[in-house]
């Protein structure tokens, strides 16, 4: 059963899981540590990638939560560029503020989901990392 996490089909989650302690905290620190990319260039990225590369083998539910992680603060960087550029046309302050605001929310129920154990799938997701 959580092997299913590996297969092609990415939104197929066992939800059946029952995740250590340690796991729960690792999952929520793939979500909620994202938020480093405020201080350090590419930390939201750097964390989840890190997370999903050293745990992908050792936990199934880890390795969910951090490439559901990776994928969206992927997805967010996008937006932001798009957002950095649309600046020029004056557009681009709302949609700065609207994605950081938007992804604070999400971010932050996404590591309740994670240490409380259950599975989250952000509502914008590019999925890249498969």
């Amino acid at each position: 059963m959580e092997d299913q996490l590996l297969d092609d089909n990415y939104n197929n989650h066992p939800t059946d899981w029952n995740p250590s302690q340690d796991e729960k905290t690792l999952g929520l620190v793939a979500h909620i540590g994202t938020l480093a990319g405020s201080v350090i260039p590419f930390g939201n990225v750097i964390l989840p990638l890190v997370l999903w590369l050293t745990q992908k083998d050792k936990s199934d539910f880890v390795a969910y939560h951090s490439k559901e992680s990776l994928n969206f603060q992927i997805t967010m960087t996008i937006g932001y560029i798009i957002g950095f550029i649309l600046v020029f046309v004056l557009v681009g302050f709302f949609v700065l503020i609207a994605l950081a605001i938007f992804a604070l929310i999400v971010t932050i129920i996404a590591t309740i989901k994670a240490s409380n154990g259950e599975a989250y799938e952000y509502p914008i997701n590019l999925r890249l990392v498969k």
